[in-house]
């Protein structure tokens, strides 16, 4: 690197430095569509597909930020395939959210693995070494100081309870060190950052046990989970884990904190292959995953993935999209979109109870006090009665439908002194 652009990145970082001091990042609100977002597998181009996410009102988009493709001689770092993203998000209004991973050969051990007595490939150890563990914390600081004013969420690993993305094998208190380091790395990079930790496939109590008492709930801004579960099992019965997760996380929260730490849904979707669910289900699941997961205080709703990865009808991995492989829209695409159309600026505000606990008729209100409802049934489709009463106003009685897909309220009142 010649002494000119070394100049120029220094005088680069000190203006996006300076930027952050005046735009700090922020985590979405409860009003929708702040929350909604969903998983991508690229950088650079894919412009349709960015388009269609902003039109689905999706608003979050989550990305790995890759360690060992930016950083591919020791200190020099490449940011400009995530330049060519952050500028093509904000764009369209699209905030990022970027997750620090994985590991990098140039600074961790590689191992082979073998089958009977053939390799059959090999691996990079994730970060578990001092010197990987300071060059990862390095790297994650020099990436906040360069997207600070961008509103990046930044979210370390992806998760580490799995031997697919922790090698050799899960270990809590490896990633807990390793999250740790990198968490105060971001904040001395950008003190305005939003970082977030965990990222646990599923809600595995003994993976996450040990990270949530190691310390790490000083540092970060809130813990994700990813609620996956099988296709007989529906998005509200994540409610018992989210409920045990906030108590344990209050348990081991800080008295310094001023704040409760939340939780955040950071990837959780359905597919639509042998196995899976069938594309109306799927349509409805990632309706009420969104909503569901309001009621249950997870204001950011992270669905994997935006598209199929391929036509293979009968390979999971390839069916998981919002879109299929050649981006024309799937039933659970357009049903999000009407999700984000309907309640546009309204938040969630409470529950009416039935005579059946497998009904959900939510409240939503906007700014203006204008009221709305979201209803659907996990039992089956029948109609019930409600009386809603919001803020003191009693509303007039309304004779709903309830099937397995939300359906939403024209405007029934507005709350006084809105």
């Amino acid at each position: 690197m010649d002494v000119f652009t070394r100049i120029t990145a220094v005088f680069g970082a000190l203006l996006l430095a300076t930027a952050s001091s005046v735009s700090a990042a922020t985590l979405p609100s409860a009003t929708l569509p702040a929350g909604v977002g969903v998983n991508i597998h690229f950088t650079r181009g894919n412009t349709q597909s960015l388009d269609l996410i902003a039109a689905a009102g999706i608003r979050v988009v989550r990305m790995d930020f890759f360690w060992n493709t930016i950083e591919r001689s020791k200190g020099v770092y490449d940011w400009s395939a995530y330049d060519e993203l952050v500028g093509n998000l904000e764009a369209r209004g699209l905030q990022p959210y970027f997750i620090l991973d994985y590991s990098n050969a140039i600074y961790e051990q590689t191992r082979t693995s073998w089958v009977g007595a053939y390799p059959s490939g090999s691996y990079v150890l994730s970060p578990q070494h001092a010197l990987s563990v300071a060059a990862f914390s390095a790297w994650a600081k020099a990436a906040a100081v360069h997207f600070a004013g961008h509103n990046v969420i930044w979210e370390i690993w992806n998760e580490p309870n799995l031997a697919t993305f922790w090698k050799l094998q899960p270990n809590a208190t490896q990633y807990s060190t390793l999250a740790i380091s990198a968490c105060n790395a971001v904040r001395s990079g950008d003190p305005s950052a939003v970082v977030v930790g965990g990222a646990i496939s599923g809600f595995d109590w003994a993976f996450l046990m040990p990270v949530l008492s190691s310390g790490l709930l000083s540092c970060v801004d809130a813990f994700s989970v990813h609620p996956y579960r099988g296709a007989s099992s529906s998005p509200e019965t994540a409610a018992s884990d989210y409920a045990q997760l906030a108590t344990l996380i209050a348990q081991y929260t800080p008295s310094s904190r001023t704040s409760k730490i939340p939780i955040l849904s950071g990837e959780w979707g359905y597919y639509t292959s042998a196995g899976g669910v069938t594309p109306a289900t799927q349509a409805s699941y990632v309706v009420r995953q969104q909503l569901s997961n309001l009621l249950n205080g997870v204001n950011l709703s992270i669905w994997y993935d935006w598209m199929n990865d391929g036509n293979d009808t009968n390979n999971p991995e390839y069916n998981f999209g919002l879109v299929n492989a050649d981006l024309s829209p799937k039933p659970s695409y357009t049903a999000l979109q009407t999700m984000t159309q309907q309640l546009a600026g309204y938040g969630y505000q409470s529950r009416i109870s039935t005579s059946s606990t497998q009904d959900y008729v939510l409240v939503f209100v906007n700014a203006n006090g204008q009221i709305k409802l979201a209803y659907w049934t996990t039992g089956s489709s029948h109609s019930v009665s409600v009386t809603p009463v919001v803020n003191g106003l009693q509303l007039s009685t309304q004779n709903l439908s309830l099937t397995g897909s939300p359906q939403y309220s024209g405007v029934l009142g507005v709350v006084p002194g809105s």
